[in-house]
């Protein structure tokens, strides 16, 4: 299981970096989608760590820090950027495309939330 918690967050952590990347190239969506991603990918790191099985099925980041019991500062963040996962990738799901609703700003804070959110993930796991 060690290795597949690993696993899970070295691609959390790679998710991040294309997140970052993302936002160098002014794809602010993209880097909105990546920040999402990384922090789910980091929250089902400590729950198969937690767990010891695969983590559901869900993008739910909120119900993610519920499953392995996220201080109430990580909750506040996921809160934040649970929503994410569909509006910034699918048309009609925030007010305008993703590609022209993501800005530069949007896709900071999203980055930030993820930050946070992965930091307490890899402190539950070292």
């Amino acid at each position: 299981m060690e290795k597949l918690v690993l696993d899970w967050m070295e691609q959390a952590l790679a998710d991040f970096k294309t997140a970052q990347d993302m936002l160098k190239t002014k794809n602010y969506y993209a880097a909105v989608t990546y920040s999402q991603q990384s922090a789910e990918k980091s929250l089902k790191a400590v729950y198969i760590l937690l767990q010891g099985k695969l983590p559901p099925k869900i993008h739910d980041l909120v119900e993610l820090t519920r499953l392995v019991n996220s201080p109430s500062p990580v909750v506040a963040e996921s809160e934040k950027l649970s929503g994410t996962y569909l509006s910034s990738r699918y048309p009609g799901s925030a007010p305008q495309i993703p590609a022209r609703y993501y800005t530069k700003e949007k896709a900071l804070s999203h980055l930030h939330e993820a930050e946070v959110i992965i930091r307490w993930s890899e402190k539950q796991i070292k």
